[in-house]
């Protein structure tokens, strides 16, 4: 963690917000953003003022307008060109999550935006999703916009609070035995996300053995 917030604060203030921005907007403009972890670079924004590097209220504006703006840009992508996206061989190996995020976006409507916003893939996804399922963009925009400063104000927050209190731990009980909490956290993140994978594979197991069985046989 030491190691992290020097990195961070050897690097210029404007290209750290510049980084955080643009990791933030590419994961929900490009439809295929789960490859980028907008999320972390939300919490490494936060981390980044709690050391005074950059202000803490221009972090949490600029990742909820990149988030916002991202989702538009998302919908747009979806609204002209969604049919043929989702139709790439590439996005065979998501389609039973795909198939999951259409669902949950038929099922919930506008608070699949709101939502999906809090778990990774479903915010790569569903604002090209909601775009190609023609909803109306001032209802996308009222739940996008919503979604956006609940997301971002909350990780940005979230990774603030973290640089602080590594501070604080570390000045109190000294640098192993933080280092030692640090290490149990991100571990105990590791195998959450470890599960949150497996499941996803189950999902696309599922989606396969399905699609196996329904269809048609060779003559």
């Amino acid at each position: 963690m030491n190691s992290l917030m020097q990195r961070i604060l050897e690097i210029a203030p404007v290209w750290v917000y510049l980084t955080v921005g643009l990791l933030v907007f590419a994961e929900d403009a490009i439809f295929i953003g789960f490859v980028i972890p907008g999320e972390t670079a939300a919490v490494l924004g936060g981390v980044a003022a709690s050391q005074g590097h950059v202000q803490l209220w221009a972090m949490i504006l600029l990742v909820v307008l990149a988030a916002i703006v991202g989702d538009s840009v998302g919908y747009e992508v979806g609204k002209h060109f969604g049919t043929r996206l989702l139709g790439m061989s590439m996005l065979d190996r998501y389609r039973g999550r795909l198939d999951r995020a259409q669902e949950f976006l038929a099922h919930r409507g506008g608070w699949a935006v709101f939502l999906g916003r809090f778990t990774a893939f479903f915010r790569a996804v569903m604002p090209a999703l909601v775009g190609t399922s023609r909803m109306p963009y001032g209802r996308f925009l009222a739940y996008n916009a919503t979604g956006g400063i609940v997301w971002g104000t909350t990780f940005v927050v979230l990774g603030y609070l973290a640089g602080q209190s590594y501070e604080k731990l570390a000045s109190t009980v000294g640098r192993g035995m933080t280092i030692a909490v640090v290490v149990i956290v991100v571990v105990g993140l590791i195998v959450w996300k470890v599960r949150e994978r497996r499941h996803a594979k189950v999902i696309e197991a599922e989606y396969e053995t399905a699609h196996g069985e329904n269809a048609p046989e060779p003559h």
